[in-house]
């Protein structure tokens, strides 16, 4: 009996956790500037007239400060740091969570005696106070969401559906449960920083022996930010990434880099410095000086910006997450010529 116990056990965890991947991947379908994590979407419109989600429980976020275009992307923390991979936030209304659960228990995969004790567990039989119905309004009952990537660890948030009171912290037990922090740490990961291909001169093709002038466009690389928040709860934390430094890797280790540990920090909002007409005999602040031709080929220059992320939050929390890295990488022809003029 034992056994029988531990396999409907599992059945029905299984059946709860797929209901609520399903309804959460159908509301993530629709997703536009705004996007949440949750089910039973309502929308409502702001001062701006932005359409935002409202829904009884889950993570909003607001992407509207993110990079875009076409060429941004995820940050790639420094250390070997994740965001969290699952989370507890509130779910279900006293009501959502008896619609959830008693089609499951009505299709008797799990077995009675199993089905009897959650009934139990949930007073399913008092019509007045079963799912605490009779707390309507004072409180939800708290369940998993995972990351829609479902990287290792997305289903490790298996502990079933708990109810906490309005204003009530959840259990200590229940890791990942939300709060500020966590918040900020789903923030850093919907963070998007624009592409790290970097302006050269020469632009088309360099010279054996002629400093390369290396730069990124200083109007895109601007602080950019994501807000995730749990209306209901009325918290919400900001992520923040702003560009520190760049890092050139000339794909080839016959070149010298400027300066000579390849990272090039940001100086007055800027990384790099064009070049201009009368600068060909100066040290360019960052750039690359390749020793030998790339022949009939090319060489990966592979161009990475740092960004450092703080975050702020309800009650006047925050402090700094984990630095995280984008790059790219671009082709570089270097010819073989003795004398250049520019």
């Amino acid at each position: 009996m034992p056994a029988v116990r531990k396999v409907a056990r599992a059945a029905t965890a299984l059946a709860i956790i797929g209901f609520s991947l399903l309804a959460s991947q159908s509301a993530y379908a629709g997703r536009g500037k705004y996007g949440e994590n949750g089910d039973g979407a309502d929308t409502s419109a702001n001062a701006n007239g932005d359409t935002l989600s409202v829904t009884a429980g889950g993570v909003v976020f607001d992407r509207s400060k993110n990079g875009s275009g076409t060429s941004t992307g995820a940050l790639t923390s420094s250390t070997s740091w994740t965001p969290p991979p699952c989370w507890y936030a509130p779910k279900y209304t006293p009501e959502q969570l008896q619609k959830t659960l008693e089609p499951i228990w009505e299709a008797e995969s799990t077995g009675y005696e199993w089905d009897a004790e959650q009934r139990k567990k949930y007073n399913a039989d008092d019509e007045k106070k079963g799912f605490n119905k009779d707390k309507t309004g004072k409180g939800y009952w708290w369940d998993s969401y995972v990351d829609k990537s479902y990287p290792p660890g997305w289903d490790s948030c298996d502990k079933g559906p708990f109810w906490v009171d309005t204003g009530d912290a959840p259990p200590a037990q229940y890791e990942n449960a939300v709060t500020p922090e966590i918040l900020a740490e789903l923030a850093y990961n919907e963070i998007r920083v624009p592409g790290t291909k970097v302006t050269l001169a020469p632009a088309e093709a360099t010279k054996v022996n002629l400093p390369t002038w290396a730069w990124l466009d200083g109007a895109a690389f601007k602080p950019v930010s994501v807000t995730a928040s749990v209306p209901v709860l009325q918290i919400e934390a900001t992520a923040t990434a702003e560009p520190v430094s760049l890092k050139i890797e000339p794909g080839t280790a016959d070149a010298v880099t400027y300066p000579a540990s390849g990272v090039c920090e940001i100086n007055d909002g800027r990384i790099g410095e064009p070049y201009a007409k009368g600068k060909a005999d100066q040290t360019p602040a960052c750039g690359v000086k390749y020793l030998r031709s790339s022949g009939d080929g090319t060489f990966p220059l592979r161009a990475t910006v740092t960004w450092e992320i703080h975050w702020t939050g309800t009650g006047g929390t925050g402090g700094d997450l984990d630095d995280g890295n984008f790059g790219a990488t671009q082709n570089v022809v270097v010819q073989e010529i003795q004398a250049v003029n520019r």
